[in-house]
């Protein structure tokens, strides 16, 4: 197993009930719903040993157990509002000794950006480590977001964690606070932070359906240098959502 022995588990946060686009994770292109078109993305993976989807308890999230079911993915449901309590709950069911934070809205995550965060955690030995956050030093795009942190630093939040955009967010407590955490960013030569290409609005979904149909004529799954060239070599596609800005509604 990896990491001397240590269980990584990717926990990849889903929910129906979005406010600013309802049922995104299920919406599909090319026939393909978004949820389903990570997941493919994220078992391609070398260092996961495990990823699971983890939805609520609520009946609207039915859906996404169903799914999970007929592609014989790994889920879990707990509380829809309490984040941090699904994930430490997840967490300890799989007994994870790292846990890799994913969202859902993240349908073109790179497996190979997955890996680069999960060995600089390895090789930094601290209790967290992310690549888009803290947000004003990001060099990576919107929706290419990875998180990481051990099982006892999640245990930890859980049990300290009051505020209620703490326990929504998972990991506010680990970044935002002088709360004893050992953090680091991975950061890049090149800053890519001005693009985006997570989906939380109806715009969002049109340049993920443009950017997957220009890869379908390349016949390529895409890394993400590859995708930020599709957007910089056709500004229209940019265009559609530059609007909208990293940590937006934070």
């Amino acid at each position: 197993m990896s990491n001397n022995r240590k269980k990584i588990i990717a926990i990849i946060q889903a929910r129906i009930g979005s406010t600013r686009l309802p049922g995104k994770v299920l919406m599909k292109i090319n026939g393909i719903p978004l949820l389903g078109m990570m997941l493919s993305r994220v078992s391609k993976s070398e260092l996961l040993d495990k990823f699971i989807v983890a939805t609520s308890n609520e009946i609207i999230d039915n859906k996404i157990e169903v799914f999970c079911k007929d592609h014989n993915y790994n889920y879990y449901r707990g509380s829809e509002n309490d984040v941090l309590l699904r994930y430490y709950e997840c967490a300890k069911k799989y007994n994870a000794d790292i846990v890799v934070r994913l969202t859902a809205d993240c349908p073109l995550i790179d497996p190979i950006i997955i890996d680069k965060v999960i060995s600089f955690y390895i090789e930094k030995n601290v209790d967290y480590v992310a690549n888009t956050v803290p947000p004003e030093t990001n060099t990576f795009p919107d929706g290419s977001d990875v998180e990481i942190f051990s099982f006892e630093a999640l245990k930890r939040a859980h049990q300290e964690a009051v505020s209620l955009k703490d326990r929504e967010h998972v990991t506010f407590y680990f970044w935002k606070k002088n709360n004893g955490f050992k953090t680091e960013q991975l950061k890049q030569k090149n800053d890519w932070s001005n693009y985006r290409i997570t989906v939380d609005y109806i715009e969002d979904l049109k340049v993920i359906e443009k950017i997957m149909n220009k890869l379908k004529q390349k016949n390529s799954v895409g890394n993400l240098s590859e995708i930020i060239s599709i957007i910089e070599n056709n500004p229209d596609i940019k265009s559609l959502n530059s609007k909208y800005y990293q940590g937006i509604n934070w």
